[in-house]
C-alpha cells in the first residue's frame, strides 16, 4: 500500500521505527544525488569525514565530493527538475564549524563542498548528541563547507538558526530544511506544514557550478515503498510528538480514506 500522507509520515518519528527510516532515507537522497554530479563530484555517506586542520574526525550523513575530472556538469540536453521557492535568510560569517552528508571533491585533500545532515532525536536533545552535532556542523562551516540541514522531526528543539525570522506567511510549520550558502553569506529556509508534500531543495556546489536539486519527497516516497513500514507502522492511535487537535483530525481523515480506521457507525434515524 502506498504511504497515506502525501508528504512526511508523522508515525515513522516513533523511537523504534525512526533510525531504520534515517539510516535508508541518507543512502536513497545519495542515490539521488550522485546521478546529477558526476563526474565532478560525488556524493558520500560517512559516519564522520577528515577536515582539513580540524582537531578530530567528523563525518557526516553525506557528503559530494568533487572529482579528477575536469568537466563541467551538463547544461543541456537532460531533464532537470526546478527546486521550491525557499524563504532567504542572510546570516553574517561566524567561527563556526559543522558536518553534513557529504558531497566531495575527489583529489588529494578529497575537500568537503556541502555537508548534508539529517537529523536525528538525539540532535533535537539536550545532551552530549546536540553538543558533538554542532561542534561537527560549525566545524564544517568554518571550514568553507555548504551545509544542508534537513529536520523530519516535529519533536525536540530545532537546531536550525533564525526560525524566530520565519514570517507568519510561512506559519504554521512542522519541519525545516535550511541551506547554508558559503559564497552568499545566506540561508534558505524551507518551511514545510505536515499536510504539504516535503520540498525540492537546491543544494550548493562550489562557487563556479550551479546547484543541484535534491527532490526529498521522491526520497521518502523510495524509501517508504522499499522498507518494512506498511508492515510495522499499524497506525494505531494517534502520531507521536506534539500535535494540534485539528492535526490529529486530519490525519484520522486520511487513515480512515486509506483503510486503516474503521468508518464511524452511522444510524438510519429510525430510532
Amino acid at each position: 500500500m502506498p504511504c497515506p500522507f502525501p508528504g512526511m509520515d508523522p508515525y515513522i518519528e516513533r523511537p523504534e521505527i525512526f533510525p531504520d527510516f534515517h539510516h535508508n532515507f541518507i543512502s536513497r537522497l545519495q542515490a539521488i544525488l550522485q546521478p546529477l554530479l558526476r563526474p565532478r563530484y560525488v556524493a558520500l555517506t560517512e559516519d564522520r569525514l577528515f577536515v582539513v586542520e580540524s582537531v578530530r574526525p567528523i563525518r557526516p550523513d553525506l557528503a559530494i565530493v568533487r572529482t579528477a575530472s575536469p568537466a563541467r556538469l551538463p547544461r543541456s540536453g537532460t531533464a532537470v527538475l526546478e527546486p521550491d521557492a525557499p524563504l532567504v535568510l542572510q546570516w553574517q560569517a561566524e567561527t563556526i564549524r559543522e558536518a553534513v552528508l557529504h558531497i566531495i571533491e575527489p583529489g588529494a585533500r578529497n575537500r568537503i563542498v556541502t555537508a548534508i545532515e539529517v537529523l536525528s532525536p538525539a540532535n533535537k536533545a539536550a545532551g552530549p548528541g546536540r553538543a558533538a552535532y554542532l561542534q561537527k556542523r560549525d566545524e564544517l562551516l568554518a571550514a568553507g563547507s555548504n551545509f544542508v540541514e534537513i529536520d523530519l522531526l516535529r519533536r525536540g528543539t530545532t537546531t536550525i538558526r533564525f526560525t524566530d525570522e520565519i514570517p507568519d506567511t510561512r506559519r504554521p510549520w512542522h519541519y525545516l530544511v535550511a541551506v547554508y550558502r558559503q559564497q552568499q553569506s545566506r540561508q534558505d529556509v524551507y518551511a514545510v506544514a505536515l499536510q504539504s508534500r516535503l520540498p525540492r531543495i537546491s543544494i550548493p556546489l562550489a562557487a563556479d557550478d550551479g546547484d543541484v536539486v535534491a527532490d526529498l519527497q521522491a526520497a521518502f516516497t523510495q524509501r517508504w515503498d522499499e522498507g518494512p513500514y506498511p508492515e510495522i507502522l499499524f497506525y494505531d492511535g494517534p502520531p507521536p510528538g506534539p500535535m494540534t487537535a485539528e492535526d490529529v483530525a486530519w490525519c484520522e481523515d486520511l487513515l480512515r480514506e486509506a483503510g486503516y480506521r474503521t468508518p464511524p457507525e452511522t444510524t438510519n434515524g429510525n430510532g
